[in-house]
């Protein structure tokens, strides 16, 4: 996969594109939370829809990530996290630029150290059961908004946006 772009702003970004109504620029509701060790990261997009059940998010952020952002349908449950400490260094681990979760983490100071940035709307400290469901690779909503497997995702301490393709 392509390697992570860092130089962009989203603020730029929406400048740029702020009248697009095509379809192929997104910016996602601004009530995503930083937990992970990176606050700017980008790169295309892997997805998983699952409700308070992380076993497909585990395997996605155990296999190679090559710079990509797995984005996370959780449902927007409260209730339970998805993603926690090991998790979060396996996603570090194995190559992932972010995660980006409609739902909760869990293990805060944990995901704080991990090199990677990770995004969510709150923490919760009840972890799920896993029960093997959920779906990969297909198109999700977060809060809203359309987010496609191959759309690239950006965040900084502005925002997250998503394009249909890399930002020039």
């Amino acid at each position: 996969m392509t390697s992570e772009k860092k130089d962009f702003a989203t603020c730029d970004l929406c400048d740029e594109r702020k009248n697009d109504a095509s379809g192929d620029f997104r910016v996602l509701p601004p009530v995503f939370r930083d937990f992970g060790g990176r606050t700017k990261f980008a790169g295309p997009v892997a997805t998983v829809k699952c409700f308070e059940d992380n076993s497909l998010v585990k395997a996605a952020l155990e296999s190679p990530g090559e710079g990509r952002v797995l984005v996370v349908d959780g449902g927007g449950s409260l209730r339970r996290a998805l993603v926690g400490g090991n998790i979060g260094q396996a996603a570090a681990r194995n190559g992932w630029a972010g995660v980006v979760i409609d739902g909760c983490v869990r293990d805060v100071a944990e995901l704080a150290a991990c090199e990677v940035g990770i995004r969510a709307l709150a923490s919760m400290p009840l972890p799920t059961e896993r029960r093997q469901q959920g779906l990969v690779d297909l198109p999700v909503q977060l809060q809203g908004v359309w987010v496609r497997p191959g759309d690239w995702l950006y965040a900084d301490a502005d925002g997250i946006v998503v394009t249909s393709a890399p930002a020039a």
